[in-house]
């Protein structure tokens, strides 16, 4: 397996390197506030959130091939571990490292096995409809989870139902000053995105609040702060966990690989595009792998793709991941140097930050346009955000895979289905099946709108016969138009072959037509060519009208009511 380096980096001209490291530079100064606020979503000390933009920014420039994907801490992911972990040690204690050192690890080992095995397909079971639902459960959970800080209630529970609870049950005790700085945060972070988006509004709250907590001394006031910051630079060392932990985090892994391949991939290939690109998803999946492994060594935590800093850096007018080795470099400055100042943070402010985060993943715009096009799948994303709330992150992720294939399922088994009918023309053109329709006297031309398999075929056979029993004239032919039909298991082709058998004794002849090769294979292997017989299966729909014809079926050259090959 060739592993390619630098793919996101090289060619680059001198002069597009200095755009990059000024664009990194306006990253850097609108992320590293958000990387402070994703560490309360993961329940980590406040510095990790930095060490996951130093080496893990780096080992994906290193190994993968996207030119634009910003690999950072990400509040989904965050969030899945997170609410699996906590029950097993305390938030932000050596034990909880440990444990969120070892989910970063084995996500490494589960991308490497995609690399190597081909398995990226697996995130295409989470649809982009689950997806968005999945994504607006875990913003409305992290926003919840936010409220106390921002309004000074203490809350105990890690369950979003009961945290909204405890908070409703501590606001007849309000102390007002903290709801009114969380709000004036809050408020200023959204108007900054609303109307000077490349301006790194959140970078000047932050230092703002630092200052005024430094010299009013707030800490002494009744707000409370984030306290003393590790600096320098992260020592390395592999997660110190037992076998039996290891075992425990595995599922937490398994979820957060899903997750990365999925919001990795769509990032990345959408920016691809827009930049007329070609983009090596193998090689991102190598990235990907080594940046989990470098912040497992580093003391940090699950690192993705992320779509919102993949997009602050395009706006930024990043062209390369020069860009992020420039925001790599702004970073050590802050931990070698800026530290020490961040202990002053309160943390209403830092809850606020956060809470704009959990925002902006409730995709309103993303919903509404759900429910234009399909009611049934607007269901299905507020479903899964329902189960994220409800049930937590993990469980919610298992959902919204489930609900997609359940939805997949369920369009297969439900499948279109048509009857070619003359138009006044005499061309033959499909409309949905239903009794009594018939293509020409004594022949129906049916065609079926999807693979068949144990859970469809009786479907698929139970309408053939309801067509033939209700056609207005006695059927002769029956020709299944099958260019839709890639599949045939042997359930399937069992139901099938007793069709046919119902259908030879009525004196109906089957023919199909539009057969591909898998297909072929498949009706061969089953056996249920040598039931049809010779002369009974076509590449084409035209050679199966023309042996109806020959049949004696009074209808026009198939040049005709077809058109032309």
């Amino acid at each position: 397996m060739r592993i390619p380096v630098f793919g996101g980096l090289w060619p680059i001209r001198p002069r597009d390197a200095l755009r990059d490291a000024f664009a990194g530079v306006t990253l850097a100064s609108m992320n590293i506030p958000q990387v402070l606020g994703y560490t309360r979503i993961a329940g980590t000390p406040v510095v990790t959130g930095l060490y996951t933009v130093l080496l893990p920014l780096v080992a994906f420039a290193v190994f993968g091939s996207s030119r634009h994907l910003v690999v950072a801490a990400d509040s989904a992911t965050a969030a899945i571990f997170a609410s699996s972990l906590s029950p097993m040690a305390e938030p932000a204690s050596a034990h909880y490292m440990a444990l969120v050192g070892m989910v970063a690890l084995l996500t490494a080992g589960l991308l490497v096995l995609a690399r190597i095995f081909k398995l990226g397909f697996l995130a295409d079971f989470l649809s982009r409809t689950a997806l968005t639902g999945f994504l607006t459960g875990v913003g409305v959970q992290v926003g919840t989870a936010m409220l106390g800080d921002m309004l000074g209630v203490s809350v105990a529970s890690r369950r979003t139902l009961v945290q909204l609870w405890q908070v409703m049950q501590g606001l007849p005790s309000l102390d007002l000053r903290l709801p009114g700085v969380s709000l004036f945060v809050v408020a200023c972070i959204l108007l900054g995105r609303r109307f000077v988006r490349n301006f790194p509004v959140p970078l000047v709250v932050v230092v703002g609040a630092i200052a005024a907590s430094a010299w009013l001394h707030l800490s002494d006031r009744g707000f409370s702060v984030i306290g003393p910051v590790q600096g320098g630079l992260p020592s390395l060392g592999l997660p110190q966990v037992t076998w039996s932990e290891t075992l425990a985090v595995l599922p937490v892994a398994l979820s957060c690989f899903v997750m990365i391949i999925a919001q990795s991939a769509a990032t990345s290939r959408i920016y691809a595009i827009r930049h007329q690109e070609r983009v090596d998803e193998n090689a991102d999946i190598l990235g990907l792998a080594a940046a989990n492994a470098a912040a497992a060594l580093s003391g940090a935590f699950v690192v993705n793709g992320s779509p919102t800093q993949t997009a602050m850096a395009d706006r930024a007018g990043a062209r390369s991941q020069a860009a992020q080795l420039a925001f790599a470099a702004i970073v050590i400055v802050v931990l070698l140097f800026l530290t020490g100042q961040l202990q002053f943070l309160p943390r209403c402010v830092l809850a606020s930050i956060v809470f704009t985060i959990a925002v902006g993943m409730v995709d309103v715009n993303g919903l509404r346009g759900i429910l234009e096009e399909s009611r049934g799948e607007f269901m299905l994303a507020i479903l899964t955000a329902a189960a994220v709330v409800a049930v937590g992150v993990e469980q919610g992720i298992l959902f919204a895979i489930g609900f997609s294939l359940v939805r997949h399922v369920r369009h297969s088994y439900e499948a279109h289905s048509m009857v070619l009918v003359p138009d006044a023309s005499g061309r033959w053109q499909p409309r949905p099946a239903a009794p009594g329709l018939q293509t020409a006297p004594g022949l129906i031309v049916y065609r079926y709108g999807a693979d068949l398999f144990y859970a469809n075929a009786d479907r698929f056979a139970d309408q053939v016969r309801e067509l033939v029993e209700k056609a207005p004239a006695p059927a002769q032919w029956l020709l299944v138009d099958a260019e839709a039909i890639g599949d045939l298991d042997l359930s399937a082709a069992q139901t099938v072959r007793t069709l046919l058998e119902d259908l030879s004794h009525r004196g109906v002849q089957v023919v199909f037509g539009r057969v591909n090769a898998y297909l072929l294979s498949d009706m061969q292997r089953h056996r249920l060519a040598a039931d049809l017989g010779e002369g009974r299966i076509f590449p084409t729909l035209h050679e199966a009208v023309e042996v109806a014809r020959a049949g004696g079926m009074p209808i026009d050259p198939p040049e005709k009511v077809l058109g032309l090959r």
